[in-house]
């Protein structure tokens, strides 16, 4: 069974926790780069491939990186261009970010982008509308829907695993969803996801390995898992944020590192386009 990694790449202080966090023309040290490379040097170390997910505003000041990625052979995808939530923008503004995002990112690659994931998650039910946006804008799949509810962003009745849009309502649609993965808990609990972000570095990795091997072994089904370049950096600069928002950003940075290697480590992995069958 073939997982996937992934990784949302944006900067630092690209974060939603609160409007106006952050400016992407304001003057600051970016850590990006440093951060893929290290990425790079331990999916090379056990040959893994995976999916960026680049944000356009950081493709634009990073090309090389961008072009070095795709070189490597790991698959290139959207997070948009300027890290802004998709419920928080008009249809109009989401079209326009999403549409200068892929072509940003084709240009630099020459190859087609055919996945997004949405910053933070935000395709939630306040921003189903941004479904058939994508698929008019040439998207084949898009992993921008959390299967589980928390204060943030989730969709509760979301599938755990890669469905169609027959889910949200539209039919009609042939876009693929591809969620990050959950434990399935029962039907009076909600799910508990363990797959990437604040999850994978608040749980144990003992845990973290348990349900990996449970999806795998006894569901039959890849798991996603989804980072952040600044998640393996324990030097970082760090953004004011709220007590609980800053627990949620920074807690377990210090160890992270080491979690990832144990599970690229134990795993066999994919990008997302190989596992649809869209591998060139």
């Amino acid at each position: 069974m073939k997982n996937v990694f992934t990784i949302d790449t944006e900067d630092w202080y690209h974060a939603n926790y609160e409007d106006n966090l952050f400016e992407n023309n304001t003057v600051k040290p970016s850590t990006v780069e440093e951060n893929v490379d290290r990425y790079l040097e331990l999916f090379n170390k056990y040959d893994v491939k995976a999916t960026f997910f680049v944000l356009g505003y950081v493709a634009e000041e990073h090309g090389s990186m961008v072009k070095k990625i795709a070189g490597e052979g790991h698959e290139i995808a959207s997070h948009g261009y300027a890290h802004h939530l998709a419920y928080k923008q008009s249809p109009l503004e989401f079209r326009e970010d999403v549409r200068k995002s892929k072509i940003i990112l084709e240009d630099l690659v020459g190859k087609r982008v055919i996945g997004y994931r949405a910053p933070s998650w935000s395709i939630t039910e306040k921003s189903l509308w941004a479904l058939p946006i994508l698929e008019e804008e040439k998207f084949i799949y898009t992993s921008s829907i959390f299967p589980t509810k928390n204060y943030l962003y989730g969709i509760p009745y979301a599938p755990r695993f890669i469905h169609g849009s027959g889910s949200y309502g539209q039919e009609k649609l042939k876009l693929i969803h591809v969620p990050p993965t959950t434990k399935q808990t029962g039907k009076m609990l909600p799910d508990i996801p363990f797959s990437g972000g604040a999850y994978f570095r608040l749980l144990p990795i003992f845990l973290i390995k348990h349900w990996t091997r449970y999806v795998n072994e006894k569901e039959s089904q890849p798991v996603i898992f989804y980072l952040h370049p600044r998640e393996i950096d324990r030097n970082q600069p760090r953004l004011k944020l709220k007590i609980k928002d800053a627990f949620i950003h920074y807690y377990g940075i210090k160890n992270c590192e080491k979690k990832v290697e144990q599970v690229l480590s134990l795993y066999k992995f994919d990008t997302i386009k190989g596992i649809l069958g869209f591998d060139e």
